[in-house]
């Protein structure tokens, strides 16, 4: 089982920016295999649409720094580590500059980049980006054709409904080729169908805290997935997930160790992160149980 970690980018972690390089370097040093961000764009004070499907959202996310900015930060100062997202909210960019930003950051970690997409939940946040909610998954269809122009043809153009890319010269390709692996999160059944025909793999989430894992809720969206992507004509084997532990306040180390292990034994989970937001305070504490974490698992 591979395991990383959520980069400092949100809640008390997020005020200390100066420490995401230090942050990065030690977690690779104590054995960490990825390091992952989130993207949250807004943290309305009257939402239209809370978290989690209350009525508020949590303080945590009152503080984010940008996650391109953390991923190119962790990129330059470690050698091995995979560097991930999950998820960014692809409909919001246009693919131009994503495809931009994205090489980038996989030419800088020498082809380390695990981009995951997905399409969001609020309302607020799409008003703010200046992007229709209600395209957000046609959007998101037309990200994926045009970042696989721009990363296998030059030069490269791409005409959309919502997106449109003039013929352009596009010497600069990511490290990884032919793409780098592609992500998606979703359990509604367009988003599985999403994974099935067009991504590398997938990304579930587990809450400890909220309740045991339950090795079915990822095994059986995970049949599906692969049941559907046959029917595409894709080999269903060549199919990833990279696990999200998403500990809720106040969760103990054991059961996020807990989740990890039962995942690696009794799914088809092979990598998995922990979200650190809201189980450390600070880079010393995020840094202290990302390596009890470690431990537990691999002793």
């Amino acid at each position: 089982m591979q395991i990383g970690f959520t980069l400092p980018q949100m809640g008390p972690l997020a005020h200390q920016p100066e420490e995401v390089a230090r942050f990065a370097r030690e977690a690779e040093a104590l054995g960490a295999d990825s390091l992952w961000v989130g993207d949250r764009l807004l943290a309305p004070v009257d939402p239209t649409v809370g978290y989690g499907g209350g009525d508020t959202i949590p303080e945590v996310f009152h503080s984010v720094l940008d996650p391109f900015a953390l991923m190119t930060v962790a990129a330059t100062v470690t050698r091995r580590v995979r560097i991930g997202s999950n998820i960014l909210i692809a409909p919001w960019y246009a693919p131009a500059l994503l495809a931009r930003s994205l090489t980038t950051i996989d030419r800088i970690s020498g082809g380390r980049l695990m981009p995951g997409f997905g399409t969001g939940w609020s309302p607020d946040e799409y008003q703010a980006a200046g992007v229709p909610m209600d395209e957000r998954g046609a959007r998101l269809d037309e990200c994926l054709d045009a970042l696989e122009e721009l990363w296998s043809a030059n030069p490269a153009g791409y005409q959309g409904r919502y997106w449109q890319i003039p013929q352009t010269y596009a010497d600069i390709k990511p490290a990884q080729t032919p793409r780098p692996p592609l992500y998606l999160a979703g359990f509604a059944p367009a988003a599985m169908r999403r994974v099935a025909q067009r991504a590398d793999g997938w990304l579930p989430v587990h809450v400890p805290g909220a309740g045991e894992f339950d090795p079915a809720t990822v095994n059986e969206p995970m049949r599906s997935i692969r049941a559907l992507a046959k029917e595409a004509g894709r080999d269903p084997a060549t199919l990833r997930m990279v696990l999200r532990v998403y500990p809720a306040p106040g969760t103990g180390l054991d059961q996020v160790v807990d989740t990890i292990m039962r995942a690696g034994r009794d799914t088809d989970v092979d990598h998995a992160f922990v979200e650190m937001m809201n189980i450390a305070a600070s880079v010393d504490e995020s840094l202290d149980k990302a390596q009890r974490i470690l431990n537990a698992v691999r002793n």
